[in-house]
């Protein structure tokens, strides 16, 4: 008998997940709700540009596309920071060779949904979800071009439909002891487009992600393949003058550029026409338990969406592919055994992807800049050169290896408080790099 499975969502995560199934043996129908992604035009706006890491990595590998997507993602070794002044300053992410990858959302998408087609993955775009019975496997889909309603039923269900998942909504949320909280935070988000210089070369250093942090807000960008720079400011939606509420007219909004970002303000040409073209978004953390019922599991953004401050987003998603696949070669495609194993496994790691997210959103606005936060790094840094065995910063276990997101929070956590005891000593400016310091560090790791 035919092994089939039903993909809600042509986004990344579900057309990684559409290429693993394929792989495993499967037919796969991918139901989207919106249009062709091929002929879609590509537009900035809603995206912010994804920065693809390790892990990311490791299951594009396993899936064998990886080499079908690195064309696309350009090396990002660190980040640079630019002042007020317009001082630049540059941190390294980790160790010599190591990178995190600038990636278009829209892109990589149209790649991915390119190669889950060529492997035989069917899709039907213009299907929106619009019920679904997790119990008895059934989904209802309306097709938009014709207003006419679609069944489908399935043994095996997948909802890869994002944030706002239908299938979690309609087929899960209703059911006994689901479990759901979403929480928007403050802050919301808008895009910019620096453009690249007349002759197509970079205005800002290609291989870095740039931050320019002030404190409660802050503004990054992120390097295209054509020279410009996908760039976003996160600033809270009210509450003062560096909120967006506070930018009601033309002049505001110039004159805050010019004030806070001078030096960005000077190479960016049409500020204006960029601000109104791209709207203002917001941010949501959601989680949900059980991710599993029956026919159907959810993957992505369906069971854990975060904020985009650790660039683990769509990593996690990847990763949650990259799970099922080794879970169902464990259990010999017996669902029962992934989806329980799965959600059991998961759902810890997609709750500490999330609070490491919030908590990387308070290091880049507010401590980057930091003096005291760079000789912490500095310290760090030494540290884990002279024992990796003991002692990997928080920000390369998440973003440089394949630890559990709820173990790097862990220990990240714990180094944390060594790090805060540290940086009190008197003169630690000049004893940081002593036998002294680093002897204290390591037994404060054993509990001495």
């Amino acid at each position: 008998m035919e092994k089939e499975a039903v993909v809600v969502g042509a986004g990344l995560v579900g057309a990684l997940w559409s290429v693993y199934l394929v792989n495993l043996g499967y037919k796969v129908a991918i139901y989207e709700t919106r249009i062709d992604i091929q002929k879609a035009e590509i537009k900035a706006g809603k995206s912010i540009n994804l920065a693809l890491s390790d892990r990311g990595w490791n299951a594009l590998k396993h899936a064998e596309i990886d080499d079908l997507i690195r064309p696309i993602a350009i090396p990002m070794t660190g980040r640079v920071m630019h002042s007020t002044e317009g001082n630049l300053t540059y941190q390294p992410y980790g160790k010599e060779g190591q990178a995190i990858f600038s990636v278009s959302r829209g892109d990589l998408n149209k790649k991915m949904v390119e190669i889950a087609v060529s492997k035989g993955a069917k899709i039907y775009y213009n299907h929106k979800c619009i019920d679904a019975n997790t119990n008895k496997g059934e989904l209802v889909f309306l097709n938009t071009e014709n207003n006419e309603q679609v069944r489908v039923k399935s043994s095996l269900i997948f909802g890869a439909d994002g944030a706002f998942s239908r299938v979690r909504y309609a087929g899960m949320q209703r059911l006994p002891r689901f479990n759901y909280s979403q929480k928007y935070i403050d802050d919301g988000y808008k895009e910019l487009l620096l453009p690249a210089n007349e002759d197509g070369s970079y205005k800002l250093e290609k291989n870095a992600l740039h931050i320019w942090p002030r404190g409660r807000f802050m503004l990054i960008a992120l390097p295209n393949d054509d020279g410009s720079f996908t760039c976003t400011l996160f600033m809270p939606f009210e509450g003062g003058k560096n909120a967006f509420d506070s930018l009601d007219t033309d002049e505001k909004i110039v004159q805050f550029f010019k004030d806070t970002f001078p030096d960005f303000y000077e190479m960016m040409p049409n500020l204006l026409e960029n601000w109104h073209q791209h709207p203002l978004s917001s941010l949501a953390i959601i989680r949900c338990y059980p991710w599993t019922n029956k026919t159907t599991a959810l993957i992505g953004d369906a069971a854990h969406a975060t904020v985009p401050f650790y660039g683990q987003g769509m990593n996690a998603g990847f990763e949650d592919c990259f799970v099922l696949n080794e879970l169902v070669k464990k259990h010999n495609h017996n669902w029962e055994l992934i989806f329980k194993e799965y959600q059991e496994t998961r759902k810890p790691d997609g709750d500490a992807v999330q609070d490491l997210s919030l908590h990387n959103y308070y290091v880049m606005r507010d401590a980057v800049a930091d003096p005291k936060f760079l000789l912490q790094k500095k310290i760090e840094a030494k540290l884990s050169e002279k024992h990796p065995d003991k002692w990997m910063p928080l920000y390369s276990q998440v973003t440089f290896s394949s630890i559990r997101y709820s173990e790097a929070l862990a220990k990240g956590m714990q180094q944390e408080e060594i790090m805060k005891e540290i940086m009190c000593l008197p003169d630690i400016e000049n004893k940081w790099d002593s036998e002294e310091i680093e002897k204290l560090i390591l037994g404060r790791l054993i509990g001495e």
